[in-house]
C-alpha cells in the first residue's frame, strides 16, 4: 500500500517491507528507526492534546460517548474494558458509571510488570482505589475479568486501525496473549489520526475507532 504522505518525514520508509502483518523491518537499524520516529511523533500528538481546551475536551469526548451509546448494549451484561484518563485522554468516565448502572461489567487495565499482559481488574462506582504505574487509579481488589470490549485510547492511529500508544506494548502484548479475541475500539482526539504508524508484525490493528466526530472501520 502507498502512502503519499506523512506527518513526520519517514527517512527510512524505502527499508521497510509490507507483507501480511505490516511492515517488517529490513535490518535491526530500521527497527531503531521506527522507534525514534515514533517516540517523536507520540510527543507531537501528546503535546498536541494537551493544548485542547478542558471544555474542547469535553465536546470531543460527549460525541466519542453518543457513538460509544450505539455500539455497547448494557443490557446484554458485557465485560467492558475502559480506562482512568492520563495525559489529556478523553474522560469517559461518566459514560464508564452510566453503562454500569444499566448492567454492563466494566474492567479497568492495569500494568502488573514490565514486558507483561495487562490484567483486567472490576470496577464499580464506589469501589476501593489504588494508586498503580504511573500513579493511574486502579481498583484495589484483584478481580479479574476477561473483557469482551476494550475502549483502547489512542496517542495516534492511522486508517488501517493501527494505533500509536505510549510505547510499551501493553495492549498489543495483551492482546495477543488473550484465548477469545475482543472487539476493540481506539478512541481519541481527531489530531490522532495520522497517515500510518508503519506498524511491524507485533502490531495488532482494531476493530473500530472513534475519534469525536471521526468514525471509521479498518479493513479486515
Amino acid at each position: 500500500m502507498a502512502h503519499s504522505r506523512y506527518a513526520s518525514s519517514p527517512c527510512f520508509a524505502h527499508e521497510l517491507v509490507l507483507g501480511e502483518r505490516g511492515y517488517e523491518a529490513v535490518d535491526r537499524q530500521t527497527e531503531i528507526d521506527v522507534a525514534r520516529w515514533r517516540r517523536g511523533e507520540r510527543q507531537r500528538l501528546i503535546d498536541a492534546r494537551l493544548a485542547i481546551s478542558a471544555a474542547g475536551r469535553a465536546k470531543i469526548a460527549e460525541k466519542v460517548c453518543h457513538a460509544l451509546g450505539t455500539i455497547v448494549d448494557p443490557f446484554s451484561h458485557p465485560v467492558v474494558s475502559v480506562y482512568w484518563p492520563f495525559r489529556g485522554e478523553l474522560d469517559l468516565r461518566g459514560w464508564m458509571k452510566e453503562m454500569s448502572d444499566r448492567g454492563a461489567r466494566i474492567a479497568l487495565p492495569v500494568v502488573i510488570a514490565r514486558n507483561k499482559p495487562l490484567v483486567f481488574r472490576a470496577w464499580r462506582p464506589g469501589c476501593r482505589i489504588e494508586r498503580g504505574v504511573w500513579n493511574i487509579p486502579v481498583p484495589a481488589e484483584d478481580e479479574r475479568l476477561s473483557p469482551e470490549i476494550v475502549i483502547a485510547p489512542v496517542v495516534g492511529v492511522d486508517r488501517e486501525g493501527y494505533r500509536l500508544g505510549y510505547g510499551g506494548g501493553f495492549y498489543d502484548r495483551t492482546l495477543a496473549s488473550l484465548t477469545t479475541k475482543p472487539l476493540v475500539i481506539g478512541v481519541g482526539h481527531p489530531i490522532a489520526e495520522i497517515e500510518t504508524i508503519f506498524p511491524l508484525p507485533h502490531d495488532i490493528p482494531m476493530g473500530q475507532v472513534l475519534l469525536g466526530e471521526k468514525e471509521w472501520k479498518p479493513p479486515l
